[in-house]
């Protein structure tokens, strides 16, 4: 079963790679005008960190923004375009090298696709700023406890592989609700590394599940964007391809990681993505008043 997950992923990749080159191509002559040096140095770092576990959407727009190297109006299409073969790549990488139980892995993956699809009309009517709040504070607890264990204060997390039974069911439920949440711009990573953590399972069986999820979404949101022109050509390519290298170094990095180091690292990424969310709430709040 991991094996067919593999192979489908490397399909959506080739399909992708065709796509986007196809594009691009055709329109070679008319590029935008974009610095390669600063958007290629943006697409190495945000997707170093991406792989442990920071995301790289938030991260990648304040560059982007910073450097005006895009437009606004074309900035979704542009962090969509730039980081799918990066994400498929991380997918691929992490799970063939990390060992999760195959209906676990499979389970998961199909529950966020279909929270993406299924999902989204209803996710959309919600108040996105009580869903920041929301998860602000889940994630914020998730790190105490995970704290608590690192420090031998209390006992938690544990080294499954896989799940069974009611914990099955409610990480099934929880994906698809993640899955649903991306809709709205919120990211899956730091909140899967938090469910991964609370029903038991290793950190690390975290990386192919929220890894896979993202990259089953991406390739057909992005198809749409690059069909639509919706995105900055150069600036997409140019962050892409050292983003593939970034990748490749940094998932061996995490791969090497002791396992007591990269809870570590989880603990960082959660907390850090529990202030964003904060901030972007709070923001939300004063745009409404204005």
């Amino acid at each position: 079963m991991t094996v067919a997950i593999w192979i489908a992923l490397v399909i959506l990749s080739l399909f992708f790679i065709y796509i986007l080159s196809k594009d691009f191509i055709k329109h070679l002559n008319v590029l935008e005008n974009v610095s390669v040096v600063k958007t290629a140095c943006i697409g190495f770092v945000v997707n170093f960190f991406d792989v442990l576990g920071i995301g790289a959407f938030a991260p990648q727009t304040a560059l982007l923004k910073f450097t005006k190297q895009t437009e606004d109006r074309v900035l979704p299409g542009t962090l969509n375009v730039a980081n799918t073969i990066p994400v498929l790549i991380q997918a691929l990488i992490f799970i063939r090298i990390v060992e999760v139980e195959p209906i676990t892995l499979l389970t998961m993956l199909l529950s966020a696709a279909g929270g993406a699809v299924l999902g989204a009309g209803i996710v959309a009517k919600l108040a996105v700023r009580k869903i920041q709040l929301t998860m602000g504070f889940a994630l914020l607890v998730t790190a105490f406890f995970m704290l608590s264990g690192q420090m031998e204060w209390i006992q938690g997390g544990g080294e499954a592989i896989g799940l069974t039974g009611w914990k099955l069911a409610l990480a099934v439920g929880a994906n698809f609700i993640l899955g649903a949440l991306m809709t709205v711009g919120i990211g899956l990573y730091a909140p899967c590394m938090a469910l991964i953590y609370a029903l038991g399972m290793s950190p690390i069986v975290a990386f192919p599940i929220m890894m896979g999820s993202c990259a089953f979404l991406m390739p057909p949101a992005s198809a749409k964007f690059i069909k639509e022109g919706a995105y900055n050509r150069k600036a997409a390519v140019s962050m892409a391809i050292p983003g593939i290298i970034a990748v490749l170094i940094a998932a061996f990095l995490v791969k090497s990681l002791p396992l007591g180091t990269l809870r570590w690292v989880v603990i960082v990424v959660i907390i850090y993505t529990s202030f964003v969310m904060f901030k972007s709430a709070l923001k939300r709040k004063v745009e409404v008043q204005a």
